[in-house]
């Protein structure tokens, strides 16, 4: 295998127990693999001695190069902030916790010399609770929606891609970001290979249900129109159920000579058409609060040193 050059970008939050670690592993599998390399450490507002951790690293490894965010601004934030940092011809991200073995880095690059763009690392087999699986689910067909690739499937914080994928957006500015649907803006070459997953050593997932779901439903309005496509459908649907409505209604009145009784089946009528109203309603708000949050324009990250 070619030596490459690559950065290393890792979100960091509440890791300081896994840091050390982490990066001797890292860079003793990069030494190997690559001529030239960095290992990128963004502290994402950790509340734990993270940052202290990540300033002893960097003053004792010039592989190790830190930043600190000023609050917690959300894991693809702070991958996006290490993106435009990054400085060699490829970008790997891994999470924080040790369950990304770096040594199954080089599968990733060896799949990436196949003429591909984008190669995600994806689990033998899933580690979590059933809930948790879940919303993993959920996450991913919001994502193979926004994605409008197959291999949305495969889709992990384990990755690696071409630096120059950057390019396709770097003038993006919006506040919620996915560094996986933004790299579709550059290409449609993705794939995945299988790699082990260790158990979780310390502390828990930072990402619970609720949290997978609501990113779900930020990326499906965030990045796709899918929602109002459906919102039309459904309007459509119903305005067509209304009209047969009316027509029984008056073709009752007109064969049997009395309209068409009872105050369920009109209260039924009611309920129906004004859940889809709110619904189609509750989904252009959706929209509009991107379209005032992009208008606010909020920092996607502001780096404290």
């Amino acid at each position: 295998m070619n030596k490459r050059s690559i950065s290393v970008i890792v979100p960091v939050y509440n890791s300081e127990q896994t840091l050390v670690a982490l990066h001797k592993r890292l860079n003793s599998v990069c030494t190997k693999l690559a001529g030239e390399f960095e290992i990128i450490f963004v502290n994402d507002g950790s509340i734990d001695n993270s940052w202290e951790e990540i300033k002893n690293l960097e003053e004792k490894n010039p592989s190790a190069v830190g930043v600190n965010l000023m609050k917690n601004f959300g894991q693809h934030n702070a991958l996006l902030c290490g993106i435009r940092k990054a400085k060699y011809e490829l970008i790997a991200t891994l999470d924080d916790d040790l369950q990304n073995p770096p040594e199954e880095l080089p599968k990733l690059i060896e799949k990436l010399n196949e003429d591909f763009d984008v190669v995600y690392g994806k689990p033998e087999k899933e580690q979590h609770g059933l809930f948790r699986n879940i919303s993993s689910v959920i996450t991913k067909i919001s994502l193979k929606t926004t994605m409008a690739v197959e291999n949305a499937k495969n889709v992990s914080a384990f990755r690696v891609f071409r630096t120059q994928l950057r390019e396709a957006f770097k003038q993006y500015s919006g506040s919620f970001i996915s560094i996986d649907v933004l790299l579709t803006w550059g290409t449609n070459r993705f794939t995945a290979v299988p790699v082990k997953i260790d158990d979780r050593q310390f502390g828990r997932s930072n990402y619970t249900f609720s949290k997978l779901f609501v990113h779900a439903l930020n990326m499906i309005t965030g990045f796709s129109v899918l929602p109002l496509q459906i919102a039309s459908m459904l309007g459509f649907i119903f305005a067509f159920f209304g009209l047969s409505i009316l027509i029984y209604v008056i073709v009752q009145y007109l064969l049997v000579g009395t309209p068409v009784q009872g105050f369920p089946f009109l209260a039924s009528i009611i309920s129906v058409f004004s859940g889809v109203q709110l619904l189609a309603i509750g989904i252009i708000g959706e929209y509009l609060a991107r379209m005032y949050f992009r208008a606010m324009d909020k920092p996607q990250y502001l780096i404290k040193k």
